[in-house]
C-alpha cells in the first residue's frame, strides 16, 4: 500500500468484531475520515457498535476530531468477507481462540484485496500461528494489538510472524501513525508481545504484595499512580532510570551503584497464585477503593486527564 497524491495511506478498512477493541478502532477510524465497514455475528452487534462510538466521540472531539462522526462513512454487515471487499486494512478483534483465528484468516487472507495489510489485534497469540492456513498472501499477515482504551492510548504493538514481509510492516507502522498512533515494531515473537509482558510482571509483584499483606490494594495504586506511574507516563523506565543519574553519570552510573540492589531485589519478588481467596481480596480492594464511584464516571475522567497527558507531551519540545 503506498500513499496517494494527497498523503493518505488509507482510505477504506474493515474491523472484523466490534465488541470493547473493535468499536475503539472504529472510532478512531472515522475520526480520521476513514470508511469503514464493520462486521460482526452477534445479534445486537450493529447497535452496540453505534452505541459505543457516540459514547466514545466526547472524547474524540478533545483528541481533534469532528464535532460529530459521520456515520455515512460506517457500513455493517454480519459477512466478513463482504466487509474486506476494497480494504486497504483489516483489523480482526475476535475472541482470542487460535483455531477460530486460523479459519477467520484463511478466509479474510482469500477474500481481501492484495495490497491489504491483515492486523490481528490479539493480545497473545502469535502472528506465526494466526497466518498459518493462509495460503494467497500470508506475508500481509500481522499483528497490530492496541492499548485499550483503543480510541484514547496512542500505542500499537506490531507484530510480525515468521512469513511477514518488511513491507507489510512498513506499511502497517505508516497507517498507524497517520491513525494518530505511536507504533513500536516488537522484533520477535513471545506471548503477550511487549506491554502486556510489563504489565504482567508489575501486576505480579502488587499481587504479592497485597496477598503478603505489605500493602493494601488502594496503597499499592496510590504509590504507583503517585510516584513512579507519573514519570512513566512521560518517559520510560529507561530514560527515567537516566535521568535519576543526572549529574553523576546517567545510567551507567545508577546501574553501577544501585544495579546489585535491584538484582537483590529481583530475587525477592513474589510468585503468587491467582487463588479465589486471592482473587476476593483484590475484587473487595477495588470496591473499597472506588468507594462507590460509577465504573463508568472513573473510566471518562481517566480518559479526559490522559487526552490532557497526551496533549502537553505533544506540545512539550524537550522530549524524546
Amino acid at each position: 500500500m503506498t500513499a496517494g497524491v494527497d498523503g493518505r495511506p488509507l482510505r477504506r478498512a474493515a474491523v472484523v468484531g466490534t465488541g470493547v477493541i473493535g468499536a475503539g478502532w472504529v472510532a478512531t477510524l472515522l475520526a480520521r475520515g476513514v470508511r469503514v465497514a464493520a462486521t460482526d455475528p452477534a445479534d445486537g452487534a450493529r447497535r452496540r457498535l453505534l452505541d459505543a462510538v457516540a459514547a466514545h466521540w466526547p472524547t474524540m472531539r478533545l483528541l481533534g476530531a469532528p464535532d460529530e462522526p459521520d456515520l455515512d462513512l460506517l457500513t455493517f454487515t454480519t459477512d466478513p468477507l463482504e466487509a474486506v471487499d476494497g480494504a486497504d486494512l483489516v483489523q480482526e478483534n475476535g475472541p482470542e481462540d487460535l483455531a477460530l483465528k486460523q479459519r477467520l484468516f484463511a478466509d479474510l487472507d482469500a477474500a481481501a484485496p492484495a495490497h491489504a495489510v491483515l492486523a490481528s489485534s490479539s493480545s497473545n497469540l502469535t502472528p506465526s500461528s494466526i497466518q498459518e492456513l493462509c495460503t494467497v498472501h500470508p506475508e500481509r499477515v500481522l499483528v497490530g494489538h492496541p492499548f485499550n482504551p483503543v480510541h484514547v492510548v496512542p500505542l500499537v504493538e506490531v507484530v510480525p510472524g515468521a512469513r511477514t514481509s518488511a513491507g507489510a510492516v512498513d506499511t502497517a507502522m505508516a497507517v498507524y501513525t497517520w491513525l494518530g498512533k505511536r507504533p513500536v515494531h516488537v522484533r520477535r515473537e513471545v506471548p503477550g508481545h511487549l506491554a502486556n509482558r510489563l504489565q504482567a510482571a508489575l501486576w505480579r509483584e502488587a499481587y504479592s504484595l497485597v496477598e503478603s499483606g505489605v500493602a493494601s490494594v488502594t496503597d499499592v495504586d496510590v504509590a504507583l499512580s503517585n510516584g513512579p506511574g507519573l514519570r512513566w507516563a512521560v518517559l520510560g523506565p529507561f530514560v527515567n532510570q537516566h535521568l535519576s543519574g543526572i549529574g553523576a553519570g546517567g545510567l551507567g552510573h545508577v546501574l553501577r551503584h544501585l544495579g546489585p540492589g535491584t538484582a537483590r531485589l529481583w530475587d525477592d519478588l513474589g510468585t503468587p497464585e491467582l487463588t479465589p481467596a486471592l482473587v476476593d481480596l483484590l475484587v473487595a480492594g477495588v470496591e473499597a477503593e472506588l468507594a462507590g464511584r460509577d465504573d463508568a464516571d472513573v473510566a471518562a475522567a481517566r480518559d479526559r486527564l490522559v487526552v490532557g497527558l497526551l496533549a502537553a507531551k505533544d506540545s512539550e519540545e524537550g522530549l524524546p
